[in-house]
């Protein structure tokens, strides 16, 4: 069981967002998850930066940009990490082993992308990145045609499922429309995410617009203490368990349908808890895509391979079901500013453990899991969460 704690966090809107750039992104967040923690700049001992980048600026070197804004920082060792969509988490695990280690006793988190100063066809072309394009850079639709070959192939093995993906797509907008910090804060329904239509047309066939995630800008950051750090501080969230498992990064290597990564990743984390699915009040998990959050269902064993459809179909899925799934409103409807994506879960889930989610409350959290994934499975990264103070 790991010792360190978050005990502070931000949270910018995610959207199209008149900051100019991820510095800007990053100056909104450092400071305010600092004096949420009740804790200064002189207490920091490491910095880590989830950005992904990847062509999305011409500036890099993310790390170095936290002390732009909080000079007192300036000297503190920063770190920025890259795990493709998973980056946020990649940064957070890695603050999460400094502390752990005993090499600092505090970190601050920081994970951000501003994507929306590209064209969409720069983006597509950004996000293949995450692919592997010695094989998979001509697939028509960028990474949404990943996702939808992946979707038919397995509606090729398990009959098409294109109405429970609109199924999840409506839960998670309904779920989002009380969430502060979505993009998307509508109340689409099923028969509008269901049907193809000028408003809701293929993207990258069988997927639809409404299948897909946003493109988005935002920024999100958590401060990581030790236990006896934490201990003086007005909150404190442990880590019942936290396991990072990688797959092939080339879908013609595995079974793209399985996403064995993640069911490992899940298998260990539950083992590593002492705990079933049973024992978990809700889960944020990573839905890029409709069919992403389908096959999690199989991967983190709430249903056998080909019957993920089940959970969204029996209600277990909804906020009031056995298991809430995505009561943030998901990647779906909050938005996917990939960098600060695995950071921003790790918030949605404190805020639960916390009882200060407001509307988007799951009565009665007390564990809490989050799974944050890299390109299509590869990096596979399960939290599970508890509140300690």
């Amino acid at each position: 069981m790991t010792r360190a704690c978050i005990v502070g966090w931000a949270h910018t809107p995610f959207g199209k967002l008149e900051d100019p750039d991820v510095e800007s992104l990053i100056a909104r967040v450092s400071g305010e998850a600092l004096a949420h923690a009740g804790l200064g700049a002189d207490r920091v001992d490491g910095i880590y930066v989830g950005v992904m980048n990847n062509g999305f600026s011409k500036q890099g070197f993310e790390a170095a940009q936290v002390a732009l804004h909080m000079p007192d920082l300036a000297h503190v060792p920063a770190t920025h990490l890259e795990n493709a969509c998973a980056t946020g988490s990649a940064a957070l695990y890695a603050a999460l082993d400094f502390v752990d280690s005993g090499r600092g006793r505090v970190a601050l988190v920081v994970g951000a992308e501003k994507m929306t100063a590209k064209t969409v066809p720069e983006t597509s072309d950004i996000l293949l990145g995450a692919s592997y394009r010695k094989e998979e850079d001509e697939i028509e639709g960028g990474f949404a045609g990943v996702f939808g070959r992946i979707a038919a192939g397995y509606f090729q093995r398990y009959g098409d499922r294109s109405e429970d993906l609109a199924r999840i797509a409506a839960k998670n907008h309904r779920n989002g429309v009380a969430n502060p910090y979505a993009q998307m804060r509508r109340d689409f329904g099923f028969d509008f995410c269901n049907r193809v239509s000028d408003k809701n047309p293929y993207v990258a066939a069988p997927l639809r617009r409404t299948d897909c995630s946003l493109i988005s800008d935002g920024a999100a950051a958590l401060v990581v203490a030790d236990a006896e750090t934490a201990e003086g501080l007005e909150r404190a969230i442990g880590f019942r368990a936290r396991q990072h498992v990688n797959d092939i990064l080339p879908l013609s290597r595995r079974d793209p349908t399985a996403f064995q990564g993640a069911r490992l990743a899940w298998e260990k984390a539950r083992a590593e808890a002492g705990l079933t699915l049973a024992d978990l009040d809700l889960v944020e998990t990573h839905d890029c895509f409709t069919i992403a959050e389908l096959i999690e269902y199989e991967a983190m064993g709430l249903a056998a391979p080909g019957e993920g459809y089940r959970v969204v179909r029996e209600g277990l899925a909804e906020k009031g079901g056995r298991l809430p799934i995505n009561p943030s409103g998901g990647l779906k409807s909050k938005g996917h500013p990939v960098g600060a994506t695995g950071v921003s879960m790790h918030v949605m889930a404190c805020l639960q453990l916390m009882n200060e989610a407001g509307e988007m409350q799951v009565a009665d959290a007390n564990l809490a899991g989050v799974f944050n994934m890299g390109g299509a499975a590869v990096a596979n990264y399960v939290s599970i969460l508890e509140r300690r103070r």
